[in-house]
């Protein structure tokens, strides 16, 4: 197992380039970029319907083979003066390989409009991201597993035709629908008012007491975990239950059962272990998608200035250091979550030789 970790800790460097170089080569494509958005501003135009891109000095082709078409009448000094001060008078190769250095230090760079560093930003944002990954996950855990056994336990019956009704209907709702819903209906929309509208705290959080900081933030929170949760708990809930039944059938189980074991003893001293690997060997995934995939849409939803929106805020503004911070910190993220599963896959289960994968 030493060997295999030490393994996958030497290929996250090289996982990272890759997905460097990737992020790198598509912006080198897309249309538009920070100084095309400033000189969109500057000429007060909005620059999804009235600005038309082409491939630009900032997206890294040359002056001479690219143009800004929005940007006719703007001074030519303003122009070369904004590349210098974003660096895209370089080479693409020269700003790549400064990036890589930078990024190997952990340096990410300043953003393009606020006068913070990247990790300064990434810092004020990701406890709220990682506050709605965190309890989404254990809402769904806690929730799931139980279910999923005992509708393992009760293949077949109304419970588990019901609750598998019931779930399917979940999932398919959309995260961001199932918020204004529970708005509408719990925060001060038409009917109730028991949670507030948006924010992750109160206004005077500082000043209250501890015990009333942790009701208050738990307070503000209960609405966005349950609506990034709702899509979760159908996927765990029938891997549990598959789990359960594929172990349940098994020869060691009749085996048990003829010894003269009760039912409880073979559910947990024998059943739960095996069956309990596939579900913790997901939990990274189930803790990422939770983490970045519906963060964004709550996050709007109920004003929490979380990762995820720092993410899109600096898609829409070419905010590039930022877009860069943020799927490094996203991509290590996850590369370190698949570790820990693999780790704890192999507490759980000591028989599993990680050594010739």
């Amino acid at each position: 197992m030493r060997a295999y970790i030490i393994k996958r800790l030497l290929l996250i460097p090289v996982t990272l380039l890759g997905i460097l170089i990737i992020n790198f080569a598509i912006i080198q494509f897309a249309p538009g970029g920070p100084v095309e958005y400033i000189l969109a501003k500057y000429q007060g135009m909005n620059t999804d319907s009235k600005a038309q891109f082409t491939s630009t000095p900032s997206a890294g082709a040359s002056k001479s083979s690219s143009t800004y078409q929005g940007a006719r009448g703007v001074p030519q000094d303003l122009v070369d003066e904004l590349n210098k001060q974003f660096g895209f008078d370089k080479p693409w190769y020269t700003r790549f390989y400064k990036m890589v250095k930078d990024y190997a230090r952990f340096d990410f760079g300043k953003s393009y409009y606020q006068d913070k560093t990247v990790l300064e930003l990434i810092g004020e944002r990701l406890p709220v991201s990682i506050s709605l990954g965190l309890w989404s996950t254990l809402l769904i855990y806690l929730i799931s597993i139980p279910l999923g056994v005992k509708k393992a336990l009760k293949d077949g019956s109304n419970f588990d035709l019901t609750t598998t009704l019931v779930l399917t209907i979940g999932s398919a709702i959309p995260v961001f629908l199932f918020a204004v819903f529970l708005i509408v209906f719990l925060a001060g929309g038409t009917y109730l008012q028991w949670f507030p509208l948006r924010g992750l705290t109160s206004d005077n959080f500082e000043s209250l007491t501890l015990f009333a900081k942790i009701k208050d933030y738990f307070w503000h929170i209960t609405l966005p975990v349950i609506s990034i949760s709702i899509g979760g708990f159908a996927g765990l809930t029938m891997l549990t239950k598959n789990s359960f039944l594929d172990e349940i059938s098994k020869p060691y189980v009749v085996t048990a059962r003829a010894k003269g074991l009760s039912e409880k003893a073979i559910l947990y001293k024998h059943i739960f272990k095996n069956a309990m690997l596939i579900i913790i060997a997901g939990f990274p995934s189930v803790l990422i998608k939770m983490l970045f995939t519906g963060s964004v849409l709550i996050e709007v939803v109920f004003s929490l200035n979380g990762i995820g929106l720092l993410g899109y805020e600096a898609i829409m503004t070419r905010d590039y250091p930022v877009i860069f911070g943020t799927l490094y910190i996203f991509a290590l993220l996850g590369l370190v979550l698949k570790l820990i599963s693999d780790i704890t896959y192999f507490l759980v289960d000591p028989r599993i030789n990680f050594e010739k994968i």
